[in-house]
C-alpha cells in the first residue's frame, strides 16, 4: 500500500501544480513544503498563512481547514 497524500499534495496533484510552483509563489522553502506535503512536518501559522494567500489565487473560495488540520 502507498503513502497517503495529504489533502495539499492532493490538491496541487488535481491542479497541475508542483511543490516548487507553491514554494515559489509562497516564499516558503521547497525542503518544508515537500515535508508537510508528506507529513513530516506540521505548517505553523505563519506559514499556513503565506501558502493558503498562493492557494486562493488559484480557488477564491478555499479555506485553510481544507488543507491542514487546524
Amino acid at each position: 500500500m502507498g503513502k497517503k497524500r495529504n489533502k495539499l499534495k492532493t490538491w496541487l496533484t488535481v491542479e497541475g501544480r508542483t511543490q516548487e510552483w507553491l514554494a515559489k509563489n509562497s516564499k516558503v522553502s521547497r525542503h518544508t513544503i515537500s515535508d508537510i506535503c508528506t507529513g513530516k512536518h506540521h505548517p505553523s501559522i505563519p506559514t499556513v498563512k503565506k501558502i493558503m494567500t498562493v492557494i486562493k489565487k488559484v480557488q477564491k473560495d478555499a479555506k485553510a481547514e481544507d488543507f491542514f488540520d487546524i
